[in-house]
């Protein structure tokens, strides 16, 4: 069965167009899928029933795996299989009738207005690191950008005059995203100062820079914002992800209507966003209670 995994990632690289996280993502399942087929003595793709895979999701589950990583995983596993019968590998997919672990939908955290100014405050100072860290989390918080599409932004891709970006999200689709004016100033700040001092030929095209000169990895954005989340005494578990959840709940606070933040957001689907809306009215309650007499 694993001869069958490399033709399957190249097939989501040509056909499907998938994210290297995902697909990477997806190869780490399948390789514990296989794994566990071969073990179990399936030797090939019309060997594995529907109870065979069942089976193998109990055992994720049983090893506390969460169920967004089960349905991820499952969702491998079905890609898999019609991989399989496209390319007449198999006759049926046995995958097909399982269904995806149900999950919890939990509100997403995200910053008040005085923790992002504080954040932001943390990274005052006029060394190249305070002010390319302030320019990322300025932009950040101003667009909504995923981390990857963050540190994966290029400098053709931006347009500080007329104040937008255009980024690549997932599955490889194209949005164009508007830029607030206070991250436009601290973005054209970086750029003529530490960016240019950098990269004074530019040769990298990437618009964030490490200290080397090189392209900034997610771990490192990820490092930055711990440090700069410390120096603010925040006390909040922040990501990058925070950041952008912050960016979503604020716009519909202040009036944003959903379909104009699911284009932002680049969210395929607007399910996806209407998990904001859950946190403005949550925080409408949490406000009522405290602040009506008999709230």
């Amino acid at each position: 069965m694993n001869d069958y995994l490399d033709l399957f990632l190249s097939y989501l690289i040509v056909e499907k167009g998938l994210s290297e996280n995902t697909r990477t993502a997806y190869s780490s399942d399948l390789v514990r899928y296989l794994d566990f087929l071969e073990k179990s003595g399936r030797q090939k793709p019309s060997d594995v029933t529907t109870a065979d895979i069942a089976t193998f999701l109990g055992t994720l589950q049983k090893l506390a795996v969460g169920p967004r990583s089960r349905a991820r995983c499952l969702s491998a596993i079905r890609m898999f299989h019609k991989f399989l019968m496209i390319e007449n590998y198999a006759e049926s997919n046995p995958a097909m009738i399982i269904e995806a672990p149900r999950m919890l939908h939990t509100l997403p955290h995200f910053l008040d207005g005085r923790e992002v100014d504080a954040l932001f405050a943390a990274c005052s100072g006029e060394r190249g690191e305070d002010l390319r860290d302030r320019a990322m989390l300025e932009l950040l918080y101003a667009t909504g950008l995923r981390v990857s599409e963050l540190v994966h932004l290029k400098l053709r891709e931006v347009n500080l005059d007329s104040g937008y970006l255009m980024t690549v999200g997932k599955g490889n689709k194209e949005r164009l995203v508007p830029i607030g004016e206070s991250a436009r100033l601290h973005a054209a700040v970086y750029l003529n100062s530490v960016r240019k001092n950098s990269d004074p030929q530019q040769q990298n095209p990437y618009f964030f820079l490490s200290r080397l000169g090189t392209v900034m990895s997610r771990q490192a954005f990820w490092n930055i914002i711990k440090k700069r989340t410390e120096m603010a005494a925040i006390r909040k578990n922040i990501s990058p992800h925070t950041l952008r959840h912050s960016f979503a709940t604020h716009l519909l606070e202040n009036g944003a209507d959903l379909r104009s933040v699911q284009i932002m957001l680049g969210h395929a689907d607007l399910s996806s966003t209407q998990i904001y809306t859950h946190v403005t009215r949550e925080r409408l309650k949490r406000l009522h209670q405290h602040i009506h007499p008999r709230g």
